[in-house]
């Protein structure tokens, strides 16, 4: 007896999905997930003011980098939506004029939960990795740390873990130097 032919996902599945969900292809299977909890919230909009001041706007910063929480991903067949991603602009001079972005991002940041750490490491970390993202973070307001990764090959090498509130200054953001317990809502 044959399997049954499973179908691939699109991307108009996305667009049946409730406004509560959301929703990503990942090697042909529609993956959704509630928005975050509040931890997992305070966590990335605190890591979008660290990082967006200094690299995206410039204040006390360089510049030079677009910093965006949840963009879409298009990436062959799969659509991806890290929790923050970042363009240096000098590979992306201008925003694209779709709601997607082709161009593949230089650092994503995943924001880790009981119901996404498992896909955020296994299914997309290796995808970001294929696609040639440059550098990747995974923080867990759980355990409250952050893990760094840069791309070597195709391949993730982890370069640094911190915890609590260790002072953060890493690659590719490594000219402004911040603390890692303003991501923890207590």
């Amino acid at each position: 007896m044959n399997a049954p032919v499973r179908k691939l996902a699109t991307y108009e599945d996305l667009f049946d999905l409730p406004e509560n969900l959301v929703g990503e292809i990942i090697n042909g299977r529609l993956i959704t997930q509630p928005r975050p909890a509040p931890r997992c919230a305070y966590a990335k909009s605190c890591m979008g003011v660290e990082i967006g001041g200094p690299f995206d706007i410039g204040k006390d910063g360089p510049g030079c980098w677009w910093i965006l929480d949840e963009p879409e991903l298009h990436s062959g067949g799969d659509i991806l939506v890290p929790d923050l991603a970042g363009w240096r602009r000098e590979r992306m001079p201008r925003l694209p004029d779709t709601a997607w972005f082709e161009t593949v991002p230089d650092w994503i940041c995943e924001i880790l939960s009981p119901s996404t750490a498992r896909d955020d490491r296994t299914e997309k970390m290796p995808l970001y990795a294929t696609m040639g993202v440059k550098h990747a973070w995974l923080v867990d307001p759980t355990i409250r740390t952050l893990e760094a990764y840069e791309n070597q090959q195709g391949r993730w090498l982890l370069l640094n873990t911190l915890a609590d509130g260790a002072k953060v200054a890493l690659a590719p953001f490594d000219a402004v130097e911040w603390e890692l317990g303003v991501l923890w809502a207590d």
